[in-house]
């Protein structure tokens, strides 16, 4: 009985022991795998917060929500939106964050949508069967080679140049390069600073001067004679940057500018600050304007910053022309010392101009 009970007591002894050992054992695993899935948690939330803000930027495009200076300057830059969603896909798919990767792929398709048309060009051009009329743009800088512009105002045989940032002694660049005998009919403002601007014209104009309210800088407007007697109405646009307190105006100065006319023939040239990625610019072409560098392909070409060791990233330089116009070519044009890359358009006018 004594070994009995003692041999019992051994194995109750032994008994419990094993068991507190499993549940050591079982406690370890559990405590384990719940510091590898807050492990893994941890390791997510980085991928999880990119793709949010990824995902906020595509509504906000899409359905042009942009508010405040730092959310409209964004817009600018959704090409590149749409690129670093697709490495945003393949990063978190590699660390196996599976849904956040289909998420940012979704992400991608959505931007990429929005921007990849510029590629390929707008739908056919209308059967327009006017004569050309050839535009160039560029924003100087007050600083810009004049011989460069001129040479191509030459080679091109431009018809109207809208000059943007002119200054005084800029145009007496221009005039010495032999500017003044290409083209001596004008309507200029020029100043000194970023405020002046000016058309420069093969045929004679004629200022309009209650045209629109301009807001911002200068933006002189007028009528040129074509040699057939019809006529174009013509706007050199420039307002001030969408930076701080000035994104109001910004808005403001793209809705004073003139809407189409079936009376009139409109084309607005110049460095709208303002990319096809803005609501802002998006209203002002559904009031009856086509951009001519996407009506055949080449509106993802970037205008700025140009000349400085950052290449250029953004398309803010523009020809839009009355819808009713034909866009046959599109350049964009590289000029030594100024920040921005010039655009050469040739249209071809309606019947009858």
């Amino acid at each position: 009985m004594q070994g009995q009970s003692s041999g019992t007591a051994t194995d109750l002894i032994t008994g419990t022991e094993s068991s507190s050992a499993e549940s050591a054992g079982t406690a370890g695993i559990a405590g384990s795998a719940g510091t590898a899935r807050a492990g893994r948690r941890r390791r997510r939330w980085p991928g999880w917060t990119i793709v949010a803000l990824l995902a906020a930027w595509a509504i906000i495009r899409v359905f042009g929500l942009e508010q405040g200076s730092f959310v409209t300057q964004l817009m600018t830059v959704t090409p590149f939106g749409a690129g670093f969603a697709a490495l945003t896909a393949i990063v978190t798919f590699l660390t196996r964050n599976r849904l956040a990767s289909l998420c940012a792929a979704l992400v991608c398709v959505v931007l990429t949508v929005t921007v990849l048309p510029r590629t390929f060009g707008t739908d056919p051009a209308p059967a327009a069967t006017g004569t050309p009329l050839r535009v160039l743009t560029v924003n100087l800088f007050g600083r810009a080679d004049a011989r460069t512009v001129v040479d191509f105002v030459r080679k091109n045989d431009v018809e109207v140049f809208s000059a943007l940032e002119l200054t005084p002694a800029k145009v007496a660049d221009l005039d010495a390069a032999g500017l003044k005998e290409l083209m001596p009919y004008r309507v200029l403002q020029a100043d000194w600073g970023a405020t002046g601007s000016g058309l420069f014209a093969k045929h004679p104009v004629t200022p309009l001067e209650n045209l629109f309210t301009p807001i911002g800088h200068n933006m002189p407007a007028a009528a040129m004679t074509l040699p057939s007697g019809g006529k174009v109405e013509l706007v050199a646009i420039h307002p001030n940057p969408p930076l701080g307190r000035m994104v109001e105006e910004w808005n403001a100065a793209l809705r004073a500018l003139p809407s189409t006319s079936p009376t009139a023939f409109r084309v607005l040239a110049g460095d709208f600050n303002a990319s096809l990625d803005h609501r802002a610019l998006r209203d002002l072409l559904d009031r009856g304007y086509v951009d001519a560098a996407a009506a055949v392909g080449k509106a993802l070409v970037p205008t700025w910053p140009n000349g400085r060791r950052v290449p250029p990233i953004i398309t803010i330089d523009h020809i839009l022309a009355d819808k009713r116009a034909a866009v046959s070519r599109v350049e964009i044009v590289d000029v030594p010392r100024t920040d921005h890359r010039g655009v050469f358009a040739e249209l071809r006018l309606p019947a009858g101009l």
